[in-house]
């Protein structure tokens, strides 16, 4: 069960719904018509159910890009430690640089969890020595570099 944010009431989420955004993850360009043939429903069921899910925020299909097939052959885990500064304040000035995929407040040994993609070790080089050195607030970096990616899912959500 799942809270509409407009109605504030709670919404079931059933199998149908379950299997919709299974398909939509899959291929999100996928026609209403083809996800109503593949689940042995109708097409207006169907999209009664997608915009339901829209409207209660559960859901939504949004275009997603391969770091690899872009050209991306680093990814690049990043501790950062902060002093003398608020850790939201440098974490939101690291999100604005193109190279970042995600900013995590976090807690533990470091503040931030930072997840950075280059095509190689010069544009690694520039973004850890010279980006992040002019953002004030670092105290200390510890950079992880990815050997291989195991699993990658930016939609991933448990069962709902």
């Amino acid at each position: 069960m799942a809270n509409d944010e407009q109605t504030g009431q709670n919404i079931d989420v059933d199998d149908l719904d379950r299997d919709i955004i299974g398909l939509l993850q899959q291929d999100g360009r996928m026609s209403i018509q083809d996800i109503a043939k593949t689940l042995s429903s109708t097409s207006s069921t169907v999209r009664k159910r997608i915009r339901r899910l829209e409207e209660a925020k559960i859901m939504r299909v949004v275009a997603v890009t391969d770091f690899s097939a872009a050209g991306y052959e680093l990814l690049i885990a990043v501790g950062i430690q902060v002093e003398n500064r608020r850790p939201d304040d440098v974490g939101e000035e690291i999100a604005e640089l193109p190279e970042v995929f995600s900013v995590n407040l976090v807690t533990g040994v470091c503040e931030l969890d930072v997840l950075v993609a280059a095509r190689d070790f010069d544009e690694l080089s520039l973004f850890l020595h010279d980006k992040l050195a002019k953002i004030d607030g670092i105290a200390k970096l510890f950079p992880g570099l990815t050997v291989d990616v195991l699993r990658y899912e930016s939609g991933w959500v448990s069962k709902i």
